[in-house]
């Protein structure tokens, strides 16, 4: 799908795209693990991609990325990992994998492996924008579609870890609202766009058309908010 146009490492040369594969190695050796690398890989898509068209196809990535082989909360915590990269929150990236028990032995997702020895590949337009983006005709998406205000449900209290500052705050939402939703209210409460916002749970990421009832968070648990550092929202 693209090209790495490289990144700032010593030893090996350009990393290339991998598809979505997982393998067990032969040798069972041990491999010397390495701390998540800080830089950001630059790629060149071959089909310039629009940012809709990324999102679709990461997260088609996601989705199917489970069925190939290996464990599914390896994948999940894995896909929160590369979120809070993006968003250059690299201690709480590494704090999933450590969590995960994930090794990363040349210091990028585009190669994991879990404790057991399955090797995970994430391919790297789940890791970084290309750099020949292409702005969307017609302008971003908009939530409305799932973000009109839903009766009923429960009053819930959420506790809410934001990136940008590591404190914890309360929103107070309903049951039956959105993600969509509690982000506006986010957004008016602590003045964070919702476009900058990416909410995790349990190592998920929690979508936008997501009841609160159904991301099924216990009581006093902390969701995560990754807060993207981007001044401008996606054209």
């Amino acid at each position: 799908m693209g090209g790495c146009i490289g990144i700032t490492r010593s030893g090996s040369g350009h990393m290339e795209e991998s598809s979505a594969t997982v393998s067990r190695p032969n040798s069972g050796g041990l491999r010397k693990n390495q701390s998540l690398s800080h830089e950001t890989i630059r790629w060149k898509s071959d089909v310039p991609l629009t940012e809709g068209q990324l999102r679709s196809k990461r997260d088609e990535f996601w989705d199917t990325a489970p069925a190939f082989e290996g464990r599914k909360e390896i994948w999940d915590a894995l896909r929160a990992a590369a979120v809070a990269a993006e968003a250059m929150d690299f201690q709480l990236a590494q704090a999933i994998l450590d969590g995960a028990s994930v090794s990363v032995p040349n210091g990028y997702l585009t190669e994991c492996y879990d404790e057991w020895g399955t090797r995970y590949q994430v391919p790297i337009y789940c890791l970084s924008p290309p750099i020949n983006m292409v702005k969307e005709a017609s302008g971003r998406d908009s939530p409305a579609e799932w973000s009109e205000p839903v009766e009923g449900g429960a009053e819930v209290s959420l506790r809410l870890r934001l990136s940008s500052t590591c404190k914890d705050v309360d929103l107070a939402v309903y049951s039956r609202h959105t993600v969509a939703q509690c982000k506006n209210k986010l957004h008016a409460q602590e003045n964070i766009e919702p476009w900058r916002q990416r909410w995790f749970y349990g190592g998920k990421l929690l979508g936008d058309r997501l009841l609160i009832e159904e991301a099924k968070i216990t009581p006093g648990y902390v969701v995560q908010v990754i807060v993207s550092t981007d001044p401008q929202p996606p054209s």
